[in-house]
């Protein structure tokens, strides 16, 4: 069977988790936490960036630093994790939920505008499969009405929006380093800061409410509870592994890429009969290759091409299904039918792809794909 995902030690992996080991320092803000944010903030620019034990943390700790309270509405798309959500809802916000694209699963930024009420606080933009929203649209949208804007940035590790990095446009973002990501730590995220009247309080909400890191950097001579907070922070193992990835982010990328190109060559002439819908990448945004998708024309004809290549050995899985008609969520939507994100719940179907997939299993991927709208025909 050619699974889905598998995860993949770069390097240093196990070196690194022996000397925080060693070091006699495993919980967390270890040397090796210290390396990965040091990394960021160089690297991509990000004001100031906090290691998280999830992305889910993360967004739960944007959600506090925003100071959602119950009653505040929050614009976010239905086709996304459920994370992306829950994190608002745990405040006691309101969801208002928007369309996917016609392009692509990203939220449909023409409707956002209609939704924004008096009530409204933020904007939650996800950039699916890595490739970026139209930021200068939802930027503009944010900045007329006042409102913030947190990206949801777990699949855009090395994305791009017109040159700049995704997860440093909104007020805050989070980022993912589960074993499905393009770089891992098996369960970790990342909390970014771009702006810095957050900067103290994170630090505060991520110690459990306590001024502990200021305490350590020699700011106050004793800690204390001052803030609302918990246990956001990852040991420093976790770090270590995270930082090993981080060093081979460039042959990681590379090899990531080359896989997403050979799907997109071998299956467009499939697009081009209208057999499949293939991933679309705007002009202004960049391809991370987190997720090679194909777009089938029904739930019917995706669940047969999902048993198609179970049978020929290959694990190909579906992706979100849409959050406003979920079990927990159908009761309280009372908005618009969004037919997009119904359609890509029904439709898409995702391909494997990690490191260690051979361009020859690629090539068997695609045959297996071609065989099936073959037979179909």
């Amino acid at each position: 069977m050619i699974p889905f995902n598998k995860p993949y030690l770069s390097g240093n992996e196990l070196t690194y988790i022996q000397h925080a080991v060693e070091s006699g320092k495993i919980s967390g803000d270890g040397m090796f936490t210290q390396k990965c944010h040091q990394f960021f903030e160089e690297k991509y620019g990000f004001e100031k960036v906090l290691l998280t034990s999830s992305c889910t943390d993360a967004l739960e700790m944007a959600a506090i630093l925003l100071d959602i309270q119950a009653g505040d509405e929050i614009i976010a798309p239905s086709y996304t994790f459920v994370s992306t959500v829950n994190a608002f809802v745990l405040r006691g916000a309101t969801i208002v939920f928007v369309d996917c694209g016609l392009e692509n699963p990203n939220m449909d930024v023409s409707q956002i505008e209609a939704l924004i009420t008096p009530k409204t606080k933020a904007i939650v933009v996800v950039h699916y499969a890595g490739i970026a929203c139209n930021m200068d649209a939802i930027m503009k949208i944010a900045n007329r009405h006042e409102l913030k804007v947190v990206e949801d940035a777990a699949q855009c590790i090395d994305s791009y929006y017109r040159g700049k990095p995704l997860g440093s446009f909104g007020q805050l973002a989070a980022f993912s380093f589960h074993e499905t990501k393009n770089i891992i730590s098996g369960e970790g995220g990342m909390l970014c800061i771009n702006d810095q009247n957050y900067i103290h309080r994170a630090e505060i909400i991520r110690e459990k409410g306590t001024n502990r890191s200021a305490f350590f950097r020699g700011g106050v001579d004793k800690y204390s509870w001052v803030d609302i907070g918990s246990s956001f922070l990852p040991s420093d193992m976790v770090a270590a592994f995270l930082c090993a990835q981080l060093e081979n982010l460039e042959r990681l990328q590379q090899k990531r890429i080359g896989i997403w190109e050979t799907y997109y060559t071998g299956l467009s002439e499939l697009a081009k009969q209208g057999l499949v819908g293939l991933p679309h990448i705007p002009a202004y945004a960049t391809n991370n290759a987190h997720i090679f998708y194909l777009v089938c024309n029904s739930i019917t004809e995706r669940t047969n091409l999902m048993n198609h290549l179970k049978a020929k050995g290959i694990q190909a899985i579906f992706h979100y299904q849409s959050l406003h008609s979920s079990p927990y969520f159908q009761d309280k939507y009372k908005g618009a039918e969004l037919t997009q994100a119904d359609k890509y719940s029904d439709c898409l179907l995702r391909l494997p792809l990690f490191y260690e997939l051979e361009q020859a299993q690629v090539a068997y991927i695609v045959e297996c794909v071609h065989e099936f709208y073959k037979n179909q025909a």
